[in-house]
């Protein structure tokens, strides 16, 4: 059977958590008050089980998975304040939700030490079987949403997990694409010397009465064996596992594309001197910058695939120029390449991000060519990498930085919302969230830091949310919440709570105390035709809000 056949429904996964038997356990040590209880609580898809002893009622929650427990507090040996102590301490069993019932007065104090050992609810004898039944109800509610809960993870860590193995499928699929075709090119490459070397040995031995012709046979092999030759140090030095992808065309398999390396450095006779070692080798293309200006410039007005580097140059360092070539959008590999520097220094300059790092009284075409092939090598597969991890964000749905939901989420519930919000006629009220001059928090104390407060403002939101309400990083350091059912008055009391708790917040980072404040724009679908209404409505009254002092909330009705 194929895993689509065999994979379950949202409609199927709420029928099994609807049908399975839900266990509800009784505890009492009169045998006559366990059997009235359990002739109220006879109802389809409820399995009671009894226990007669605190003991008892601990060894079933801890083997059998139970929805609720509904305890009798006065018990010999061990009463139900202590049974539900116990049971509150175990991880496994923390989460069940307890309900006392009890014969003994309704003082505040008694009441009181129940909820303090972790009951969430008293029932009184004599029972009601009416409030009986509809508080037990509540709790098998409860229990089966989070039983459809668990399997809706169960199903997202699979999704992630074949996600991942996908994306190692197709990684592992294109290298071999490259293998093959590069395996092609070779052949097709090799054919013609090879064709001409078998030719020439054949008539070789059909001229050896004739010297003169035998000789021209023998040049015409030499010069096959050195073609075949050429091609194979191509091979070697150009290594067949990597691929670089420009405009679709795998450059490594086309032995016709030329490295093209950007050389900074103020001494002539050092780049006369690269330029000589590298001269056997065609396919490198050498150009040269004198100092850091003329490199950045050069870089912006072509094309380079890496730049090697004197540490000292006439307008910084080593350092500032790595630190210049991060602004580039595309990552240009950095080599130092220097007559001043010692271990240390090159230690330095690995970590800050240069891919390697050579002395040069130890240059030769061998040692510069190795550093070429491994320096693009680690180039590309960072590219790789990229590629993948861009692409298992997209196809993601959770921030990994802030635990909310992510824009492509939002986009998706948006769209449902509004629509359901239309075909019930209820309102949907959408906030667009912004923190005020975050990039301050970034520029002055670095991005761990901003990455701390998006965190914290993340859980902000997230613990004032209500359950139904989704929240979502919008992206960068904006925030998005989604309210169904929602009035903009509520809306406004729901954002106010949020803008006072992150104003109050005092972040601290590396012992530098600070504050941010967070501005708003709430839009709702009463006033919006299209999802597309909503959300620009929603953008413009953020943009009110900033434009009126930040550290607020405004409303845009789409007039």
């Amino acid at each position: 059977m194929s895993e689509d056949k065999i994979r379950l429904s949202e409609a199927e996964k709420y029928v099994m958590c609807t049908s399975e038997k839900v266990n509800i356990l009784i505890v009492d040590d009169r045998k006559e008050n366990l059997m009235a209880l359990e002739k109220h609580l006879r109802r389809p898809g409820w399995h009671i089980i009894r226990a007669t002893s605190g003991n008892d009622a601990l060894a079933v929650t801890l083997e059998v998975d139970v929805a609720l427990v509904l305890l009798d507090v006065q018990m010999p040996d061990m009463d139900g304040y202590e049974t539900a102590e116990i049971i509150r301490n175990y991880e496994k069993t923390r989460h069940i939700p307890i309900l006392f019932v009890t014969a003994i007065n309704k003082e505040s104090r008694h009441v009181f030490r129940g909820y303090e050992v972790g009951a969430v609810d008293y029932l009184f004898k004599p029972l009601n079987p009416d409030i009986l039944i509809s508080k037990v109800q509540i709790f098998v509610e409860l229990y089966q949403q989070r039983r459809r809960l668990e399997i809706a993870n169960r199903e997202l860590k699979r999704a992630n997990e074949q996600i991942i193995a996908q994306q190692k499928s197709v990684i592992e699929e294109e290298r071999l694409k490259v293998l093959l075709q590069m395996a092609g090119a070779t052949a097709h490459e090799l054919n013609q010397p090879l064709m001409t070397l078998l030719s020439s040995i054949e008539l070789v031995e059909m001229s050896e009465k004739d010297p003169e012709k035998m000789h021209r046979h023998i040049l015409r092999i030499k010069e096959a064996g050195k073609r075949m030759s050429a091609i194979v140090d191509k091979i070697q030095t150009i290594r067949n596992g990597e691929v670089h992808k420009k405009d679709d065309i795998d450059w490594l398999a086309n032995v016709n594309h030329r490295v093209r390396i950007l050389m900074v450095d103020r001494s002539d006779a050092d780049f006369d001197y690269v330029n000589r070692v590298l001269i056997d080798q065609t396919h490198v293309e050498i150009a040269r910058a004198t100092d850091i200006a003329s490199a950045v410039e050069a870089i912006h007005n072509d094309r380079y695939d890496l730049v090697f580097s004197e540490h000292e140059l006439p307008d910084g360092s080593g350092y500032d120029l790595l630190m210049r070539l991060a602004e580039f959008k595309e990552t240009l590999p950095l080599v130092i390449i220097t007559r001043h520097g010692n271990e240390m220094l090159a230690t330095q300059m690995i970590q800050a991000g240069a891919y390697d790092y050579l002395p040069k009284d130890r240059l030769s075409a061998k040692v510069l060519m190795r550093v070429i092939v491994n320096t693009m090598e680690k180039k590309h597969l960072k590219e790789e990498l990229k590629t993948a991890q861009s692409r298992m964000a997209e196809m993601s749905t959770i921030d990994d930085l802030t635990q909310l939901f992510n824009r492509r989420y939002l986009m998706d519930a948006l769209e449902k919302e509004f629509e359901r919000a239309r075909r019930y006629k209820t309102e949907l009220t959408l906030v667009m969230m912004d923190l005020d001059y975050f990039k301050n928090v970034n520029d002055t104390y670095g991005h761990p830091a901003g990455d701390m407060v998006l965190a914290r403002v993340a859980a902000i939101i997230r613990s004032l949310k209500r359950f139904n309400d989704i929240a979502c990083r919008y992206g960068g350091e904006e925030f998005s919440l989604l309210l169904p059912n929602t009035s903009l008055k509520r809306a406004f009391k729901a954002c106010e709570k949020i803008r006072i708790q992150v104003a109050e917040e005092l972040f601290d980072y590396e012992g530098s105390p600070f504050r941010v404040t967070i501005s708003m724009g709430v839009a709702s679908s009463k006033d919006s035709k299209t999802l597309f209404d909503l959300l620009s409505y929603a953008d413009k009254a953020l943009y009110r809000a900033k434009e009126a002092g930040r550290n607020r909330i405004s409303a845009d009705i789409g007039i």
